[in-house]
């Protein structure tokens, strides 16, 4: 991280931070040092959302930094631009914006570089941790955003299924969980023939990851990531355009392992299970083919209407298997559709879920952690549109109408037991870089879960 916390004892002359707005612009310059304040009505500043000016002392240091602010706040995460622009040093919050707690997380959330291929400077900054925040939390949060965004942005040469499962594996020693791996075609004789056939034609062995952490009588929560490591479309092939970022194809599996470790951290007391099919969808002779009849775990047979539809077919296996044991709550998370992009576009992930009073706390949640989300229906109409002549369900319905809605409905398919169950359709991805939220690989909806989890759960 570019930006550290600490304590006001360990702060050296810390520089002042003024949120400022339209409202408390005068009273705010009113109380400015003369040279400061002279600079800042040489340069023109205004107090708008996101501008920015750094203040000279009279000895030529740094007096301080004006930032604008929205009142009520458009972007709680606006903070994060401070983490590029900032020069080194020590600043505290001399008047804080209205949820300092979001602007401390953005800050820290802006300061995200993926540094594995190529080393980048940063200014060394420092945040004094503004009262009543949670230090701690904060930068609990921060690590498990880290951690997902790092996953997504490592391409395929270096994360595969077999990577995957080591991430799994170092965050259960770290934790002090259980880990349970099904590779290659023992999928078959342990019964996940739909991740078999996904995975099949690459040389890189499917598999089914299934971590375990917490008391067994706990409350289970099961957590369910789709972990396609790149997706070609198999023979249904994408074009060129279409792959460009498919090593973001396993984001719901980086998200699912994001909260998870949110989860452990926390020591939240409940029963977690992470489940991940992790595969690659490859090309070759012994790829899956459009018009194939394929088994799954749940003894529902699915058509094969199009191979790059292959996300839900790995999560029917998994989320029948999480099924099985009836957890208290299933969440799944999946880059699924591009239909979900074309509706909502890449901020805003639809949710589905059957249960109402989960929907409400979720969308408060998302509301209260600037980590938005967008419920949609589980419209049962168009569950006739997954129908096929010769099997129990087709993958991928002609027509194009829906395609988020039916890949949800799909999947709803291979829920029965669970006591309440959602379904995230996340982009995983941040198209160009936002306060606090820079280009690359993003963790979406796991900051608002982290928080529902906790108002659910924690002692």
């Amino acid at each position: 991280m570019g930006v550290t916390l600490i304590t006001a004892s360990e702060a050296s002359n810390p520089r002042p931070i003024w949120c400022v707005t339209p409202q408390n612009w005068r009273e705010v310059a009113g109380g400015l040092p003369a040279p400061a304040l002279s600079f800042a009505e040489a340069t023109g500043f205004k107090a708008e959302p996101g501008a920015l000016l750094v203040l000279p002392s009279a000895d030529g240091a740094i007096a301080g930094v004006l930032f604008g602010c929205a009142e009520p706040p458009r972007d709680p995460l606006s903070f994060g631009k401070l983490a590029t622009t900032l020069p080194a040093g020590d600043y505290l919050l001399e008047r804080a914006p209205a949820d300092p707690r979001l602007a401390t997380l953005g800050l820290l959330l802006g300061a995200y570089r993926f540094t594995r291929y190529r080393a980048r400077s940063r200014a060394a900054i420092r945040l004094v941790v503004p009262e009543g925040v949670d230090k701690a939390a904060v930068e609990r949060t921060a690590e498990a955003v880290t951690l997902a965004r790092d996953l997504v942005n490592t391409p395929a040469n270096d994360l595969g299924p077999a990577e995957i499962e080591a991430a799994v594996r170092t965050l259960a020693a770290r934790f002090g969980g259980g880990v349970r791996v099904t590779t290659g075609d023992d999928l078959l004789a342990a019964n996940f023939p739909l991740i078999h056939a996904v995975g099949r034609a690459s040389p890189r062995a499917p598999r089914l990851i299934d971590l375990s952490w917490g008391e067994p009588d706990a409350p289970k929560v099961t957590l369910v990531g789709k972990g396609v490591a790149f997706d070609t479309g198999g023979l249904d092939i994408k074009p060129a355009s279409g792959m460009l970022l498919m090593k973001k194809d396993m984001g719901g599996a980086a998200s699912a392992i994001g909260l998870a470790q949110m989860i452990m951290a926390r020591k939240l007391p409940v029963r977690l299970r992470l489940i991940v099919p992790a595969v690659e969808n490859a090309v070759g002779g012994a790829a899956f083919r459009p018009g194939d009849i394929l088994a799954s775990r749940k003894g529902l047979s699915v058509e094969i209407g199009n191979t790059d539809a292959e996300g839900r077919l790995i999560l029917a296996d998994a989320l029948s298997l999480a099924d099985e044991e009836a957890p208290e709550l299933l969440i799944d998370f999946a880059t699924l559709t591009g239909a979900a992009r074309v509706a909502l576009g890449p901020q805003l992930p639809p949710a589905y879920t059957p249960d109402d009073t989960l929907a409400a706390d979720l969308a408060r949640h998302a509301l209260a952690e600037a980590d938005p989300l967008w419920r949609m229906p589980l419209w049962q109409p168009y569950a006739s549109m997954l129908d096929s002549p010769i099997a129990d369900l087709n993958n991928a319905p002609s027509g194009g109408f829906a395609g988020s809605i039916t890949a949800a409905l799909f999947l709803q398919r291979f829920v029965e037991r669970a006591g309440a169950w959602l379904h995230l359709d996340i982009y995983a991805w941040n198209p160009s870089n936002r306060p606090g939220r820079p280009e690359g690989g993003e963790a979406q909806t796991i900051r608002a879960l982290d928080a529902l989890l906790t108002e659910r759960y924690a002692r």
